[in-house]
C-alpha cells in the first residue's frame, strides 16, 4: 500500500465531497417536494392524475438510473445547445454543465421510488384518525398538514432512510457524464498515478462515513418524533 499521492489529492477530493453532498441534498428536497404529491393524488385521485403518477413510478422503478441518466444528458442536454433562446438565456451557463443533469435524474429517481414508498404510508394512516381531524373542522389541507402527512412520514420514516442511503451509494454515476463527485476523484488518481486499491479504498471510506453521518442523523430525526401511544 503506498498513499504517498494523497497529500496531493486531497483538495480534490474535498470538491468532490463537495459535489456529492450538494448532488444527494437536491436529490432529496426535490425529489421528496414531487414525491409526496406523486403518492397523495394515487390514494386520493383524480383517476387520471393517479394513472400518471403510477405509470411514472412504474417507469422510473423498472429501468435502471444509469440509462435515465444518459438520455437525460446525452438526450435532453445534447438539444439546448440548438436551441437559440436557451443558448442565448441566463440559463446557458447553467445548462451547459453536466451537474443540473444529473440533480435533475437522480430528483427523478427519489420521486419515483419514495412516490410509491408515500402511496403506502398515505394509505396506511387509519382512517379513523382522518375522520377525527375532519370533525373538528380542520379544511383538507389542515388535515393533511397536520395529521395525514406527519403520520405518513412518521410511518415510513426508517424506509425514507434506507432508500437515501441507497441514493448516495448511487451518485458515482455521475461520474459517467463527467461530474467529478468523490468516484470521479477517485478515477481520476487512479488514472493518473497508476494505483488501483488505495484511491478505491479511500473512495469507500469517504461513503462508509458519509452513509455513518446518515444513519446517526436520520436515528437523531427519528427519536425527535412524537410516539404514538397505544
Amino acid at each position: 500500500m503506498q498513499w504517498y499521492w494523497l497529500p496531493e489529492y486531497l483538495p480534490a477530493f474535498a470538491e468532490g465531497l463537495w459535489l456529492t453532498v450538494q448532488l444527494l441534498t437536491l436529490a432529496i428536497v426535490f425529489g421528496m417536494a414531487l414525491a409526496v404529491p406523486i403518492g397523495l393524488v394515487q390514494v386520493t385521485g383524480p383517476l387520471p392524475l393517479a394513472w400518471l403518477a403510477r405509470g411514472f413510478c412504474t417507469v422510473i422503478r423498472g429501468t435502471p438510473l444509469l440509462i435515465q441518466l444518459w438520455l437525460i444528458y446525452y438526450g435532453l442536454g445534447s438539444l439546448f445547445p440548438f436551441v437559440p433562446a436557451i443558448r442565448e438565456s441566463f440559463l446557458w451557463p447553467i445548462l451547459r454543465d453536466a451537474f443540473p443533469y444529473a440533480v435533475f435524474a437522480f430528483t427523478l429517481s427519489v420521486a419515483g421510488y419514495e412516490g410509491e414508498v408515500m402511496r403506502g404510508a398515505f394509505r396506511g394512516v387509519p382512517k379513523g384518525e382522518l375522520e377525527a381531524a375532519r370533525a373538528l373542522g380542520m379544511s383538507p389541507f389542515q388535515v393533511l398538514r397536520r395529521v395525514w402527512l406527519p403520520r405518513a412520514l412518521q410511518n415510513v420514516f426508517p424506509t425514507l432512510a434506507g432508500e437515501f442511503i441507497l441514493t448516495l451509494k448511487a451518485t458515482p454515476l455521475a461520474a459517467t457524464i463527467t461530474v467529478f463527485e468523490v468516484y470521479g476523484i477517485g478515477t481520476i488518481v487512479r488514472q493518473e498515478t497508476f494505483r488501483i486499491y488505495e484511491p478505491l479504498l479511500f473512495v469507500a471510506a469517504i461513503y462508509l462515513v458519509l452513509t455513518g453521518i446518515l444513519i446517526l442523523f436520520f436515528r437523531w430525526m427519528e427519536s425527535r418524533m412524537p410516539r404514538r401511544r397505544a
